[in-house]
């Protein structure tokens, strides 16, 4: 830990401050944001008789019986899971049915990685069983290791190792002189999200990639392997999608909008999302071999991993044929929805979501998650017979096909998307938990709303809240004195922006519907991600083996959903949308000043005659020729635009706390209309046209990176015009950026005067 912090330090910092910062308990007199004083007393006695229910051992009860046995796309299994799901929704009393969706979902028909030179080697791409842990033999139903959407190939080429195969990574082998034209690459898991891996590689005129888990990440470097401990064993894979979603769209390859029936509708041949080049996963202990007969220059020391060879880059003397051949067929999705009607404002929509699909049992991905879910549901239930009856419509869903590619969620929010903008007021996620600290990401007007649910919930370790804790935790993790000094001086713990990854995508980056991503985590080591061994002998050995997590989940989600379905006036706060654009337009304007300053460094280098060399001397390199200047870029619109936000925030954060104080929170029928509008108001950060050469993401705030996938890149239309060096486009996305912007402060504003002429005529 860094700055001297211990695990175990940190949380006997954290407990001693536990008297001072508990959970508010049912009697604070503090008025909930957007509830009447008297509705605010009643609400938190609904939300600690809820928080009362989540029960551990039905947790544990319902992650066995879920991740019994494999259930990916297409299984029997999968079918069945859900049925019991919807089962489990309609037993307590929620209207709860199926949908089902036909997918494109490849399987694999055949895998081959074999070396033909220097010597013949035949990889095994398989895990074996072990023999504690009894759900690991259960061969028949296990979906073999592979990457779906990988395009099939049959192709012999010598190895090239490109270390986690980022952009970063390739400027590195031009520097060594190293090209993969031609090659098949081997790259390592980690840093950037595998699709972007063969994505990169068939860029740079590979034929072929392999992916490979080395230890140092999350094998033995890290801890024991399973069963003796949690990390990944020497023949475990990881499987996972490579669809190129970030440059395309998710979900169904075949569908560009399920919503829209003059929308582009591909077939398996022209598919955008589908990989150029063939790719599979393989584990360390196939990689070894590969690695042993690899020659060429040394890789960089921060590529080297931690097998006990040396790590050479290539290319050969190393040949290897790589052969992927797939069934093209299509998929029953199974998702399952279910609901409690609302009982004064049913049209406005609370939709909470967890996938239930895994790529074999699952236990940790997603079913984690997914039973936590559940016992929201439960509980939910139990008040509903207690006589509670939410304001707002509550919708749960347990969707199908995340691990592909966002295929349940996707489908779903497509074919609903024009009821869900009129209708939704939030989107809340969660995927995987385990134990340790709450990570929060979302819509930045949730900001506030969620820091004051964080609060209420206390930590099952420290007995602190678990905002407190997470709040704690960064600090003690900071990177500098500055860092530390801001996360104690800002009231809020700031929210991460969201990228991809996970099925809130279709809600935030298509739909413009605000949301959120939770879970806890951080303490649990783990290397069994999307292996066979993510199930539940190993789940309840090495993670979350009390379930307190689980349990602290349901009742953190459940509070969110509750204050949000039962508050008077929606509580979106867009301070910390203002605060949050500001942070990334400076972001961006220290960007484009870092790439002039770059720039101008490397074409003095280049003007002095400087050479570099590889730490090889047989491979001396000439730096690339002189690039052309920065130019400058005319940030005025964008920053006129913030300080327009800014004013706008404020202006109805003053008038919301002026109606609280009134009479206006008693009258539904004056609140009807701004409610209507705060729901929609994210649909503001929405341009019907898309962003740059990607049209299905409308958000120009957040969006999955190009070349980062699951990561977040903010501002995405200006931020990544600066660092493909697209300069004119990046100005044009300034100003397209700031006239949004400007009209998104002008809808606030009238969102205030609504608010403002509410409580006057109060």
């Amino acid at each position: 830990m860094t700055h001297g912090w211990t695990r175990t330090a940190l949380i006997l910092f954290a407990a001693s401050l536990a008297m001072w910062l508990a959970p508010a308990q049912a009697g604070d007199d503090t008025p909930l944001d957007g509830y009447s004083a008297a509705d605010s007393k009643t609400q938190r006695e609904w939300e600690g008789k809820f928080r009362d229910l989540p029960d551990a051992q039905i947790l544990r009860s319902s992650m066995e019986r879920l991740s019994a046995r494999p259930h990916h796309v297409g299984t029997a299994y999968d079918k069945d899971n859900a049925e019991w799901l919807l089962s489990r929704f309609q037993s307590w009393g929620w209207d709860a049915h199926l949908e089902t969706f036909d997918v494109l979902y490849p399987t694999p028909k055949r895998r081959v990685v074999e070396m033909t030179a220097p010597t013949r080697f035949t990889a095994k791409l398989e895990e074996p069983d072990v023999a504690v842990d009894p759900t690991s033999s259960q061969k028949k139903e296990q979906l073999p290791t592979y990457n779906v959407y990988s395009v099939d190939g049959d192709v012999t080429a010598p190895l090239v190792y490109v270390n986690y195969g980022s952009a970063e990574d390739y400027e590195e082998l031009d520097r060594l002189g190293i090209s993969v034209k031609g090659a098949i690459v081997i790259a390592r898991y980690g840093r950037t999200w595998r699709g972007i891996k063969p994505k990169l590689a068939g860029e740079h005129g590979a034929v072929g990639c392999l992916i490979y888990s080395d230890p140092r990440d999350d094998g033995y470097f890290v801890d024991n392997v399973f069963p003796n401990g949690p990390m990944r064993p020497p023949d475990g894979a990881q499987r996972g999608s490579v669809e190129d979603f970030p440059s395309s769209f998710p979900g169904d390859p075949l569908y560009f909008d399920r919503g829209d029936p003059s929308a582009p509708h591909y077939t398996a041949a022209n598919a955008p999302g589908i990989t150029k080049i063939p790719v599979l996963p393989i584990s360390y202990g196939d990689a070894q071999p590969l690695f042993a007969a690899l020659g060429g220059p040394m890789a960089p020391t921060d590529w080297r991993g931690v097998l006990p060879i040396p790590y050479h880059v290539g290319p050969g003397p190393a040949q290897v044929h790589l052969v992927v051949q797939s069934d093209w067929g299509l998929k029953t999705l199974y998702d399952v929805i279910a609901r409690i009607q609302g009982a004064s404002e049913p049209d406005e929509w609370i939709v909470r979501g967890n996938h239930h699909d895994a790529w074999v049992n699952g236990a940790e991905d997603p079913i984690s998650g997914q039973v936590a879910l559940l016992e929201e549901a439960r509980a939910m239930g139990e008040l509903v017979k207690q006589g509670w009856r939410p304001k707002r419509t509550i919708i749960y869903c347990a969707w199908d096909g995340e691990e592909p590619g966002l295929l349940g969620s996707t489908a779903w929010g497509e074919a609903h998307g024009k009821e869900l903008q009129q209708h939704a007021v939030a989107y809340i996620n969660s995927d995987s938990n385990a134990r340790g600290y709450l990570f929060f990401s979302g819509s930045h007007v949730l900001e506030h709303f969620l820091n004051g649910v964080a609060r209420d919930v206390e930590d099952p370790e420290t007995k602190q809240s678990v905002g407190e804790r997470r709040r704690l935790s960064l600090i003690g993790t900071a990177h500098s004195a500055a860092e530390r000094a801001e996360l104690r001086s800002h009231p809020d713990v700031r929210l991460q922006a969201l990228g991809s990854g996970s099925d809130y995508t279709v809600f935030i980056d298509r739909l413009g519907v605000a949301s959120l991503n939770l879970g806890f985590g951080g303490e649990t080591q783990g290397g069994i991600y999307h292996s066979i061994y993510d199930d539940f002998y190993w789940y309840t050995h090495f993670a979350d083996t009390d379930f307190a997590y689980g349990r602290a989940l349901s009742q953190t989600v459940g509070t969110a959903v509750m204050r949000l379905a039962d508050a008077d006036l929606l509580p979106f706060d867009f301070g910390g949308l203002a605060d949050a654009v500001r942070t990334y337009t400076k972001e961006c304007e220290d960007l484009l000043k870092k790439e002039q300053e770059d720039t101008r460094e490397r074409n003095q280098e280049l003007r002095e005659g400087v050479f570099r060399a590889t730490n090889d001397p047989r491979h001396p390199v000439l730096l690339p020729k002189e690039q052309a200047p920065v130019p400058y870029i005319n940030f005025a619109p964008l920053d006129n635009a913030v300080d327009a936000l800014a004013r706008a925030a404020e202006h109805y954060r003053r008038a919301m706390a002026r109606a609280g104080a009134g009479s206006l929170f008693r009258s539904p029928e004056a609140l009807r209309p701004i409610n209507a509008a705060l729901r929609q108001s994210e649909q503001h950060l929405l341009e019907a046209a898309g962003l740059p050469h990607r049209p299905w993401y409308r958000h120009m705030i957040y969006a999955p990176g190009l070349y980062t996938g699951y990561g977040v890149k903010t501002l995405p239309g200006v931020r990544e015009g600066i660092e493909q060096r697209q300069w004119q486009e990046a100005e044009s996305e300034i100003t397209r950026l700031g006239n949004l912007l400007a009209a998104d402060a002008a809808y606030i504003d009238s969102i205030t005067k609504q608010l403002e002429q509410s409580a006057g005529g109060q």
